[in-house]
């Protein structure tokens, strides 16, 4: 490979990963054509040739003096390989005149994508897959409010668990798109390491039965760190928090943004066991796939045991064992995959303190 002046980071090998995993599952179905509308200096279109064996593969980037770049780094493709230097929305515009579409499209540039979906969308053949890459932080996490509202058109507030937020808020953008355009889609994979926040759907030639239920709102209570959601589809006023009476905060909230599953825990298995056969998928790769499959997130309400720690007075209780103690009782229950030393539950918030105070005291 040459980087040239192109943009590469080492870190984001785990998005890269999963990236030709999906693409080696879609190649599996028939011939697979890829678009890479951001490629840089075409590292992920020169693995989606080689790994996944993709039919056709088009690298494209905004600036022409990569051209020569990409052309070296993709020469072992061969005809396969279609090299253009254009703006994503030209690429993206032009597919939707020709009606062209691919079974991957995958969109990793820099700052907010949401211009982008509507095209995005229309270049993604159903049941393709669109790879999502946001690198605002500031704007999905609540720390730029009036950003959110411009790029997202949500309410963005700060946030115990603010890398899913920011996801949710992306699959929210994406889904309102989708459904705009009469079609649906489910998300497969959501994560993220604090920088960059990942998503991959699978477009659906039309939503799916109850699939507005999946819309929604989240408040968090600073206060006493109580969290509630509510579908906009049966939206209603907000319960009383945990706040002794009278003595309530106002309470913060985000959305719309989604409220559903994030990942999709059989297809992380596959690509999982997939990826720990084929020998180019990173260890790291393996662990963040076994956290995804382990949490497919279906609850969209989550703590980190430090706050619970901070609202008991205590060391935060070990994660694994208040799961199990919730999932006894009833309760569903994940340690998150998407941010580690996370609770996630639909446990009432009090029930969920008491359970964290008696196991926090028995470790002592």
């Amino acid at each position: 490979m040459r980087l040239g002046d192109g943009f590469f980071r080492a870190g984001s090998r785990p998005g890269r990963d999963l990236g030709v995993l999906l693409a080696r599952r879609l190649a599996l179905a028939g011939p697979l054509r890829v678009l890479d509308a951001m490629a840089g200096c075409g590292i992920r279109a020169l693995r989606y040739g080689l790994e996944a064996e993709a039919a056709a593969v088009w690298a494209n980037d905004a600036d022409p003096d990569r051209l020569a770049v990409l052309r070296a780094n993709l020469a072992t493709l061969q005809e396969r390989a279609r090299i253009t230097a254009c703006t994503a929305q030209g690429v993206l515009a032009g597919c939707l005149q020709r009606r062209q579409r691919f079974e991957l499209v995958d969109l990793d540039g820099f700052g907010c994508p949401t211009p982008l979906l509507p095209l995005a969308l229309e270049a993604v053949a159903f049941g393709g897959v669109l790879l999502l890459a946001s690198s605002d932080g500031r704007s999905p996490t609540g720390h730029d409010r009036r950003a959110a509202i411009r790029s997202l058109g949500a309410a963005a507030r700060a946030h115990p668990a603010s890398w899913e937020l920011a996801l949710r808020l992306q699959l929210g953008c994406q889904a309102r798109a989708a459904w705009s355009m009469g079609r649906g889609l489910e998300p497969v994979l959501a994560f993220s390491e604090g920088r960059t926040f990942r998503t991959a759907v699978r477009l659906r030639r039309s939503p799916a039965p109850r699939a507005e239920e999946h819309l929604g709102l989240i408040a968090h209570c600073h206060a006493c760190g109580d969290q509630q959601v509510q579908t906009l589809l049966h939206l209603r006023q907000w319960q009383p928090c945990g706040c002794p009476a009278g003595a309530a905060a106002p309470l913060a909230i985000s959305g719309p943004l989604w409220i559903g599953p994030l990942q999709d825990g059989a297809l992380a298995a596959e690509l999982a066991a997939d990826g720990a056969s084929c020998g180019t998928v990173a260890p790291a790769t393996l662990r963040l796939l076994g956290r995804l499959q382990a949490d497919p997130a279906p609850v969209a309400r989550c703590w980190p045991t430090a706050a619970l720690a901070r609202h008991l007075g205590s060391g935060p209780p070990p994660l694994a064992p208040l799961v199990a103690a919730l999932r006894a009782e009833g309760w569903r229950a994940w340690a998150s995959g998407v941010m580690a030393g996370q609770i996630r539950s639909d446990a009432p918030w009090p029930r969920l303190c008491e359970l964290a105070q008696r196991i926090g005291a028995r470790r002592c």
